[in-house]
């Protein structure tokens, strides 16, 4: 089994040390099993390989990197709203309209299952739930490190023709304990001695041309808004895959990682 471990301090680095992982002649298949990139800024990133990469992306017919970053956390948005609940509302406005439009979302979106994860009691609101849980145990002296979960997938979702399978555990809007079982989730977020906010993300699969730079980017703007929504530092961002893949258009990114080594660190 090919996998790895990375850790770098932006989205650009780590984004093109992973692809750089699994390009290796060893690994044929240009995959990788549980798979942890782990991202000191996540919304942190490079210009210049953005624009690079950009503009590839643009040549092959993939989505901009802002579209795929937008599917977890519309940053646009967000900065004209006031408070976590208005983005909410607003965002639960204007998603039928964004799953019409797109044929990509037509499932939803990662950001949709965040604000209108689909409870069995109805729309389940997580974001000003968790900005809310996180802002209080802050405040306090012994506050909780690990009570904060998202979840994303929902059973329904689950194929069987599908190469990955997982199991949800963690009930949006039900699990709400502090401690004990259920502690399996999409989306998880620690509070670090109640000043800093660090998320892990677990991904049954990661396709690293199409999606995982825009993933690693929405993450960390992701992270960043609960941070100051909730009053903390945000922290690192850990991805973890359970299978990671150069998919297609190997020949696409390798000029752009190149150009990212040349540029000074």
């Amino acid at each position: 089994m090919h996998t790895f471990t990375i850790a770098e301090k932006n989205t650009s680095l780590a984004w093109a040390a992973a692809c750089q992982a699994l390009d290796v002649a060893t690994n044929q298949r240009r995959d990788g099993f549980h798979t942890v990139v782990r991202i000191a800024d996540a919304a942190a990133e490079d210009p210049q390989v953005r624009a690079h990469f950009d503009q590839v992306r643009e040549e092959y017919g993939y989505d901009p990197i802002e579209t795929v970053a937008n599917t977890i956390f519309p940053a646009r948005l967000a900065a004209v709203c006031s408070s976590p609940a208005e983005l909410t509302r607003r965002y639960r406005d204007m998603y039928p309209r964004l799953k019409r439009l797109d044929g990509k979302n037509k499932g939803g979106t990662y950001f949709g299952r965040i604000v209108a994860y689909p409870g069995e009691r109805g729309q389940v609101d997580q974001l000003t739930t968790m900005v809310t849980r996180i802002r209080v145990q802050a405040a306090l002296p012994g506050p909780m490190s690990a009570a904060y979960e998202m979840d994303i997938a929902h059973p329904d979702d689950l194929q069987p023709e599908a190469q990955t399978w997982s199991t949800p555990v963690h009930v949006a809007g039900t699990d709400n304990g502090y401690r004990g079982f259920p502690c399996l989730s999409h989306c998880s977020f620690q509070l670090e001695r109640g000043q800093t906010l660090h998320a892990v993300a677990h991904y049954r699969s990661h396709y690293m041309v199409d999606r995982a730079y825009g993933n690693y980017l929405g993450l960390g703007r992701l992270l960043a808004y609960l941070a100051q929504q909730a009053q903390v530092r945000p922290g690192s961002v850990t991805v973890v895959a359970g299978h990671a893949q150069i998919e297609k258009h190997l020949t696409v990114i390798r000029p752009v990682i190149q150009h990212q080594m040349q540029i000074p660190a």
